[in-house]
């Protein structure tokens, strides 16, 4: 009796809220919260029906980059005990889980049925919820689209109780506010995914060095269709004839018939190496930048065909060494990702010789190809993104950024939210002109506006 009444007492603690500070990936602008963890639908409808002070968002891993699973003041509802599977189709290769269930875990258990996830980031450790409210975009963007594309619907628990059965074709508004929505929609309870049918966990890549950045564009336009996943890392440090240069990477899928020896399908591991809380900032500088960047160049092959690697090597270099964010020190870093449609490849240049002029400090740049968008506040349009980690103690970042962000509005492009942690509010609207579309819906499922986070207030996301 003794034991069964611990077991029970430490189940309820580990349900109880706490108060806590939560940062994003870039560990800068802590807030501090009340965070709920409910493990079933029961228990997040009984919390969402109490009152909440300053509101309420949804939080999986933490893995966006800035403050969109913030709320100063307010309550966080940590969803991650909620990561069920309810149904998979080998025939259809569909599956239908839990928001709360992270792309590792799925990974983990569905490569070995010869099922992918259909578009991952940087990074396998974000919930199937995360990737919805985020839109998430891969290296696939160019051919299949982003996360949003392969959900054939979900669920949706909105701030009054309802649960909504959203799909495209039956709620299309509330299927595209959600997408994209950044978790102000409402909370996602399961979704149904489209995956990819694979015949191996390996990936045959293509490596290749490119001398500057319009070889690495045109390079990059011509194979188009030839590859499935696509992207370049870029030396921002480099000048002159080799502006931009990078390594490029290009993969798809190894089938049966041309791996060698009997086909694998191994679902990742969890890394055992971690990067402690030591870093000093004042390490993180230009010199050991152009080093590091000098030593990656070089030690990638001019060119290298169809070498097959692991799912992981291949998409989560990130995950390889877990806490990989405290490399930038304590004081953490700034990922700005932008977009610029096609034809404005221009403004990419002016972008990269900024950051060469004044020798920013940054060691992971990727460049990569994108399609068309989907959703209301989806990030993506036809063209090219660069996402750029820059440490928060580097003098002259912000006035650096806006100029950046001028260049990027100028161009028709946008900001990501899901890394953004310093946009200014005013770019909202001409970076994302279906925003009062996005407003009306929220506003008709959340009419109280219960729903908020630091993001949705310091870019005034719902309006006034």
């Amino acid at each position: 009796m003794k034991l069964l009444s611990r077991l029970i007492s430490d189940t309820e603690s580990r349900n109880l809220p706490d108060d806590r500070l939560l940062t994003g990936w870039g560990r800068t602008a802590p807030s501090r919260a009340t965070v709920y963890h409910p493990s079933s639908i029961d228990e997040l409808a009984s919390i969402i029906r109490e009152p909440h002070r300053r509101g309420l968002i949804a939080r999986g891993l933490g893995r966006s980059y800035g403050d969109p699973a913030q709320n100063a003041g307010g309550s966080v509802i940590d969803l991650t005990a909620m990561q069920s599977i309810h149904e998979i189709d080998l025939e259809a290769a569909t599956v239908t889980v839990d928001a709360g269930i992270s792309l590792h875990r799925m990974m983990q258990l569905f490569v070995p049925l010869g099922l992918f996830v259909p578009v991952t980031p940087g990074t396998r450790y974000v919930t199937v919820g995360g990737a919805i409210a985020s839109d998430i975009h891969g290296k696939n963007h160019h051919v299949d689209g982003t996360f949003g594309n392969h959900v054939l619907r979900f669920k949706l628990l909105t701030s009054s109780g309802n649960v909504i059965d959203v799909e495209r074709t039956s709620q299309p508004d509330l299927f595209d506010a959600t997408c994209g929505g950044m978790g102000l929609t409402g909370f996602i309870l399961t979704a149904t995914i489209r995956m990819i049918r694979i015949e191996t966990s390996m990936v045959l890549v293509d490596t290749e060095r490119i001398a500057n950045i319009d070889r690495l564009l045109t390079k990059m336009v011509e194979d188009d269709m030839r590859y499935r996943y696509s992207v370049a890392w870029v030396d921002t440090l480099a000048q002159g004839k080799a502006l931009g240069r990078g390594v490029l990477y290009q993969g798809n899928h190894q089938n049966v018939a041309n791996s060698e020896g009997p086909p694998e399908l191994e679902g990742p591991k969890r890394s055992r190496l971690s990067v402690p809380d030591l870093v000093p900032a004042s390490i993180v500088g230009t010199m050991t930048a152009r080093a590091f960047n000098e030593f990656w160049f070089r030690k990638h092959p001019r060119l290298e065909r169809e070498s097959p690697e692991p799912l992981s090597a291949f998409f989560h270099q990130l995950d390889m060494v877990e806490n990989a964010n405290r490399v930038y020190g304590s004081r953490g870093f700034v990922q700005h990702q932008c977009i610029v449609p096609d034809g404005r490849e221009d403004a990419l240049r002016w972008i990269l010789e900024l950051l060469s002029r004044d020798r920013v400090p940054t060691y992971l740049v990727v460049l990569k190809r994108m399609g068309e968008g989907n959703g209301l506040l989806s990030f993506p349009v036809a063209g090219w993104t660069l996402a750029v980690d820059i440490p928060t103690g580097w003098t002259g970042l912000s006035a650096l950024l806006d100029t950046i962000d001028e260049i990027v509005l100028d161009a028709g492009g946008r900001l990501y939210f899901a890394k953004d942690s310093r946009m200014r509010p005013e770019l909202v609207k001409p970076m994302y002109p279906d925003i009062p579309r996005w407003r009306e819906i929220a506003d008709r499922h959340d009419p109280d506006r219960r729903l908020a986070s630091d993001l949705s207030r310091r870019l005034g996301l719902r309006g006034s």
